[in-house]
């Protein structure tokens, strides 16, 4: 690519933007053809394929992922030089662009977060939740600067990734105050067949539980598992069930939800940032890991 046109950068930028070539072209007041013919003169300069087709819309190349990127942070640095002209103060803010296993408690994960804007220098966040493996691949290729992780790294992943420690926290049980009243005295053992919520069998703090369950004979009634742990809180504020969360949020729960302490366990689970660097040097990645 010798010369970048930017106009056609930013066609190319708009569209993958919308998804949809129909959607961009109404937005730029410009037919779909025109558009197409831009964006296949940016691909024709940069020498490869930049979108494709995606069911009734259009979806990025990996390649076109990378532009992209660079598209985003140029025109988000062009609005920066609007206002510097407009005499709006200025400051290009640091990317800090943050992956959540979609299993991690989101009050815990914003916890670590907000360790890492407390940099002097603005920041501007950009967080992706999904599962692990699809978060390490894009820490791996850069496109994340840390992950955050209720695991530390599966040694069989292929990735040079570094796990770093972060936190430890036991894990308590928590109801509404009708089930509070009922099954706090005696815990544990007051547990047995009491109802529960719980996550689904996948996640790493269902595993502790049922292992914990064995160990102290346990038979819980298990009333509703949930994938998404918000959802599981929403239920749990209702009543439908005892819930366990880690500790160390036990106050933010409490207050949002309208539980209270059945009691603690004896489970200990650990989180981690994941990053490409044993020695981390991002200012905010650095931050949240100390």
């Amino acid at each position: 690519m010798e010369w970048l046109n930017y106009h056609h950068l930013f066609y190319f930028w708009t569209a993958a933007r919308e998804g949809s070539m129909t959607k961009a072209a109404q937005k730029m007041h410009v037919t779909p053809a025109t558009l197409s013919i831009q964006i296949r003169e940016l691909e024709k300069s940069a020498g490869c394929q930049l979108l494709k087709k995606s069911g009734r819309g259009i979806a990025l190349t990996d390649m076109g992922e990378t532009v992209y990127r660079y598209a985003s942070d140029i025109f988000a640095l062009g609005e920066e030089l609007k206002g510097a002209v407009r005499g709006q103060p200025a400051g290009h803010p640091l990317l800090l662009r943050v992956g959540v296993k979609d299993a991690m408690p989101k009050l815990l994960a914003y916890k670590f977060l907000e360790k890492g804007l407390g940099s002097d220098q603005p920041i501007r966040v950009i967080c992706r939740e999904g599962d692990v493996d699809k978060l390490v691949s894009e820490l791996a290729v850069h496109r994340l600067d840390v992950v955050l992780s209720d695991t530390p790294l599966d040694p069989s992943m292929k990735f040079r990734v570094y796990s770093h420690l972060l936190e430890e926290s036991t894990v308590t049980l928590v109801g509404v105050p009708k089930l509070v009243s009922r099954y706090r005295k005696n815990f544990p053992e007051s547990l047995n067949q009491a109802p529960f919520i719980l996550p689904t069998v996948d996640t790493v703090l269902r595993r502790n539980l049922d292992q914990w369950f064995t160990e102290t004979g346990i038979k819980p009634t298990i009333r509703g598992e949930f994938e998404d742990a918000a959802m599981l809180k929403i239920a749990g504020e209702s009543g439908m069930g005892i819930f366990g969360i880690p500790t160390m949020i036990l106050s933010e729960v409490s207050k949002r939800y309208g539980v209270r302490v059945i009691g603690e366990t004896p489970i200990v689970e650990r989180y981690y940032a994941l990053s490409v660097e044993r020695k981390i040097e991002h200012p905010a990645v650095l931050l949240i890991t100390h």
